[in-house]
């Protein structure tokens, strides 16, 4: 029997939220030449919903189905705490076998209680409201798809791609999920990781004493970063910067200095020769070893495999 997979949809919708891994769980049947999967669109009511483009997409009644596994996809926000859709995403959810979300239908999950005790990501803007709105899960704010036992949850839009392409391999293994990513013109595996947005980026608080302590550890990631160094750069006294800083970012310092080191030396990896001896020094890590284990932690890869991910792009060979 085909394994079932329900998207749930409400109105305002984020069509490529949809249609993304639809395409990719369809691929799969294709590239198999067998119905692995049997896909459908739920709502609350059935009938056509409207996504956030106008265009109307006919679905069924989510009352009348039965599913494995249960894909929310993200969308217009009050929707996402409607409390009616909450409801009924908690009923198929609690019949599911495995649960996921695109972009922000991980508020829905975290509205119907799934999030809880779980690692999840979101969109990377809405990460650290996602940390505050359900404080018992814990946001990983740069990776494209987190899975914690049957729960995956995937970053904005496009990822779900990412995140189809991870469930096929998880049921079929690599070799389908790899034809699949080549019909469909995207990566396998995303080069350079797992990271769904630049950390120079993405810590960007709105707090003036943040972006100040921010922009001096940008400045001096060579140097040792401790708490009290950065909260001098705060102008503020230990205890207050690091409650500051978390309410701000939704991280510690640390995982944050962490985190803009692995972005500087992932770009040094990507776009130049140095070795990862020097480029390890240069931001900071000290030595490889410890570089390493913060990018195996942080993007799910070794320095030495993010190289070699992104040496064949130069030569301008097609990946898939």
């Amino acid at each position: 029997m085909p394994h079932t997979i329900a998207f749930y949809v409400h109105q305002g919708h984020q069509l490529l939220d949809l249609a993304g891994p639809l395409d990719a769980f369809h691929a799969a049947n294709t590239a198999a030449s067998r119905p692995l999967y049997a896909t459908s669109v739920l709502s609350i009511s059935g009938g056509e919903v409207c996504g956030g483009t106008g265009l109307p997409i006919g679905t069924h009644p989510a009352t009348e189905a039965s599913v494995d596994t249960l894909i929310v996809v993200g969308g217009r926000f009050e929707r996402l705490r409607d409390a009616d859709e909450v409801a009924m995403v908690r009923r198929l959810a609690s019949a599911a076998t495995r649960i996921a979300s695109v972009c922000t239908g991980a508020f829905l999950l975290g509205e119907a209680g799934v999030l809880n005790g779980r690692r999840a990501t979101t969109h990377w803007s809405r990460t650290n409201e996602l940390q505050r709105s359900f404080p018992s899960a814990s946001v990983e704010p740069d990776r494209i798809f987190v899975a914690d036992g049957p729960v995956w949850t995937s970053a904005g839009i496009t990822a779900g791609i990412d995140l189809a392409l991870a469930l096929i391999e998880a049921d079929h293994g690599t070799d389908l999920a790899r034809t699949v990513s080549r019909e469909l013109v995207v990566y396998h595996r995303r080069p350079g990781g797992q990271s769904q947005f630049s950390a120079l980026s993405l810590l960007e608080p709105d707090a003036d004493r943040m972006r100040m302590a921010l922009a001096f550890a940008r400045e001096h990631l060579a140097e040792p970063l401790p708490l009290d160094r950065l909260a001098e750069a705060a102008r503020l006294s230990p205890r207050q910067f690091g409650r500051a800083f978390r309410h701000a970012t939704g991280e510690t310092p640390a995982k944050a200095v962490e985190r803009l080191r692995v972005e500087a030396a992932r770009l040094r990896l990507e776009e130049g020769m140095e070795s990862i001896e020097l480029i390890a020094r240069s931001v900071g890590f000290g030595d490889p070893e410890r570089m390493r284990r913060a990018f195996v932690k942080r993007i799910g890869l070794s320095p030495q495999a993010v190289r070699q991910t992104v040496r064949p792009l130069s030569g301008g060979r097609a990946v898939g």
